[in-house]
């Protein structure tokens, strides 16, 4: 199993979206990077929802990956906001997996906060300027933020 950190800007899908849902598709990533991370992900897999691009930013909670990668259609779609005029479907470049609520965390658990806690110097969310949307998490990072985020 993998750990992951996905994140979501609030106001487009939010930790509470997921739990109304209970599951739902990520899609919309158009990184390439964190596309290639999206192609490692596994059924199975957990990864920590992080509400980003917003005040304050930080962990909402923790969901599941529930399927294997497979191509995101929304880049075909003129309509949609993650439309991209170079897709076809002879090449689609861009993927989507389905995910699954598990758990909200009592309270948002702030990047500031992420930043003062001990044992995440080279995580990759902490590094500045990084703004993947996508990125893993190496298991000893997962349990140091799961157990603060729960308090």
């Amino acid at each position: 199993m993998a750990y992951w950190l996905l994140k979501s800007e609030p106001d487009a899908f939010a930790i509470d979206d997921l739990q109304h849902l209970q599951q739902g598709v990520w899609d919309g990533v158009r990184n390439y990077q964190a596309r290639n991370f999206m192609r490692e992900m596994q059924p199975g897999d957990s990864f920590l929802f992080y509400h980003s691009s917003c005040q304050p930013p930080g962990l909402a909670g923790v969901g599941r990956i529930t399927s294997s990668p497979y191509p995101d259609r929304t880049a075909l779609d003129p309509n949609n906001p993650y439309h991209d005029a170079r897709a076809s479907e002879d090449r689609l470049p861009w993927v989507a997996v389905d995910v699954a609520f598990e758990e909200k965390f009592p309270r948002l658990f702030s990047l500031d906060q992420l930043r003062e806690l001990a044992g995440l110097e080279d995580l990759a969310l902490l590094r500045r300027g990084n703004r993947l949307s996508v990125m893993p998490v190496k298991p000893d990072q997962w349990q140091i933020m799961l157990a603060a985020a729960r308090g």
